[in-house]
Parts: structure tokens; C-alpha cells; sequence
């Protein structure tokens, strides 16, 4: 049986504040395989944004390994942490975080400008993935253009881009309607399903953790 994708072994995280040590998240060991798309619920304050911020390199465990494609994640140090963010995860973010003076096209190119290739193949990719997501008729677009749902889908086109190992999205369906959520996740499920694509969710919406192929609960900082 292949290795795990992602393996989490007995991580523990708790933040100080002055002589208070605050726990968020205790003991957590979890396995996910390559090509999941599994969602994370539980109540605000529960450490799920956390545990998936652990996971993406954009924090550090207090203790306890994360191990993602072979690579622990909690030893490297801060220069080689984002290098490694650049080339195996993409971010989506419930408020899309696009640049409002760039257009769709050059807000997916961005991820981009850092890596060896061409301004002529930066564009092919960024054009491509626009495409992927159903946009390529709104390259020229600049964000206050698009509806909140095209923007959410540019944040998709920017996250895939670099072909990451993994999306992580926290909240991504939080800042839109019904309809656009459902465009929204109804991509995430393509992206996963035709190309593969694993995928880690943080969501308070029922609806939304049904479309993900699993769904993993966190109470008080445990997984339930």
C-alpha cells in the first residue's frame, strides 16, 4: 500500500500569551492519502484554520511531525519553509486576496514571476488556468470587474497554476452566495476528481463539507 500523502504524528500546538500558554490543538495523529478531498468542520475556536496552516508551513507545531510528500515540515527552517510553500501548496482564501490594480490574468500569473520560465510560458500558464476555471473569456478583467464568484475562481486559477502537491482553502465558499458557493465547490470537486488534486478544506458550512469526499470533525483542539 503506498505511504500516506500527509501524515500527522501527535501534534500538539499552543500559542503564550505573557506567562498564559493557550492550547489549540492536542495530540493530533491523522493519516491523508494522495488525491483526498477532505473537509475540516468544527466551531469557531476549535483549531481547524490552525491545523491547516500547520500543514501548509505557514506555522509551526509546538510538537509532533507533519510529514507532507516525504518532507517534515516542521524541521526545515524559515528560508527553505518558503521555498517549499511555493512549490507544493496553493492557497485559497475566503476573501480571495487578488490584487485590485492587476488584471485576472496577471493576479494568476503572479505565483509565477519567482520561477524559471519565461514571461511568454508565465502567460501560457496563467492563460491556461483561466481556462480551467472556466474564465477565459475574463483575462482582461480586473477584480472589480468580476462577480464575487469570478473572483473566487481566479483565486482557484492562481492556487493551481504552479500545479501544486496540495490546495488548502479555508473558508472558501464563506464570502459568497448559494449559487456562486456551488460554482465554486463544484470546481473544487472537478479539480479534484479529473486532475487528482488533493485538497484540504476548512468549512463551517454543512452543505459546502458534503461535496468533499471526507469529512473530519475537530472539537476543543481534538479530532473528534
Amino acid at each position: 500500500m503506498a505511504a500516506p500523502l500527509i501524515e500527522i504524528q501527535n501534534l500538539f500546538k499552543s500559542y503564550r500569551r505573557d506567562s498564559l500558554e493557550i492550547p489549540v490543538l492536542r495530540d493530533i495523529s491523522l493519516t491523508i492519502p494522495k488525491g483526498a478531498f477532505l473537509a475540516f468542520m468544527g466551531p469557531s475556536g476549535s483549531g481547524k484554520t490552525t491545523l491547516l496552516n500547520l500543514i501548509a508551513g505557514i506555522d509551526k507545531p509546538t510538537s509532533g511531525k507533519i510529514i507532507v510528500a516525504g518532507t517534515d515540515v516542521a524541521a526545515l527552517d524559515e528560508t527553505d519553509l518558503a521555498r517549499w510553500r511555493s512549490v507544493h501548496i496553493g492557497f485559497i482564501f475566503q476573501f480571495y486576496n487578488l490584487i485590485p490594480v492587476l488584471t485576472a490574468l496577471e493576479n494568476v500569473e503572479l505565483p509565477l514571476l519567482l520561477s524559471p520560465l519565461s514571461k511568454r510560458e508565465r502567460r501560457a500558464h496563467a492563460e491556461l488556468a483561466l481556462k480551467i476555471v472556466g474564465l477565459a473569456d475574463r483575462m482582461d478583467h480586473y477584480p472589480r470587474q468580476l462577480s464575487g464568484g469570478q473572483e473566487q475562481r481566479v483565486a482557484i486559477a492562481r492556487a493551481v497554476v504552479t500545479d501544486p502537491t496540495i490546495l488548502v482553502a479555508d473558508e472558501p465558499t464563506g464570502d459568497l452566495d448559494k449559487v456562486s458557493a456551488d460554482e465554486v465547490l463544484g470546481l473544487m470537486e472537478q479539480l479534484n476528481r479529473e486532475t487528482k488534486k488533493t485538497i484540504l478544506m476548512v468549512t463551517h458550512d454543512p452543505r459546502a463539507a458534503e461535496r468533499a469526499g471526507c469529512i473530519r470533525h475537530l472539537e476543543k483542539g481534538e479530532l473528534a
